[in-house]
């Protein structure tokens, strides 16, 4: 077997990326990883040039001659091949609801995504958003309180135990926290449950060590 190798983009700035790496990490996998700067004129050559019958976008996992794109694909992926237990809730129910949850956030909140993108070096001061962006923010957060309120009685997380469900919501963390956006008791404890998770915790250091600038 091959060690796999994970293609990042900026970790400053790539949400899907983000989402790949902690799904991986939460499996216990482990692997080599490669970042490719975004938006530069080379940035598809080079993801080609690694997996020249995938997409030319990150995440992308290669293993065993194997690749595999797309951040729910891998959350899949990791859940398949997890070393540390069920990665999705055991009751069928609410791994019902946590799957839904998550391809909800993998395929909506475009105001969110266009107003607010991923950037680990902002920290602004709130000012209000646009109403389709505080509406999506609305959802999103009451999302959190719903999974917190009926079935997080056993941990900190959206169903208790960390899961996939919150590696799909991890940027919002960042995106909320980047631009100071005021959350109630239950939502900052949740995004602060989040935002230590030791593997978010070198994610971030290594985004601070990034040289590339995106222009926001």
């Amino acid at each position: 077997m091959t060690r796999p190798l994970l293609v990042l983009g900026n970790k400053r700035y790539s949400s899907w990326s983000l989402r790949g790496y902690l799904a991986l990490k939460l499996a216990g996998l482990d692997f080599d990883e490669t970042v490719i700067p975004l938006f530069q004129e080379d940035t598809h050559a080079q993801i080609k040039k690694l997996a020249p019958n995938a997409p030319a976008r990150v995440p992308l996992l290669l293993q065993d001659g194997h690749a595999i794109w797309d951040t729910m694909s891998l959350m899949e992926y990791a859940a398949d091949i997890s070393e540390n237990g069920p990665l999705w809730p055991e009751d069928k129910y609410a791994r019902a609801h946590a799957r839904s949850i998550a391809a909800e956030m993998h395929a909506g909140f475009e105001a969110l995504r266009g107003a607010v993108p991923m950037n680990l070096s902002r920290n602004d001061s709130y000012v209000p958003l646009p109403d389709d962006v505080e509406a999506d923010i609305n959802r999103i957060t009451s999302i959190w309180k719903e999974c917190r309120q009926q079935y997080g009685s056993t941990g900190p997380f959206l169903f208790g135990a960390l899961s996939m469900a919150d590696v799909a919501f991890a940027p919002v963390v960042v995106r909320l926290k980047s631009k100071g956006y005021p959350v109630d008791e239950v939502c900052g404890a949740y995004m602060q449950a989040v935002w230590d998770l030791p593997d978010f915790v070198v994610w971030r250091t290594a985004a601070e060590k990034e040289t590339w600038i995106i222009e926001q």
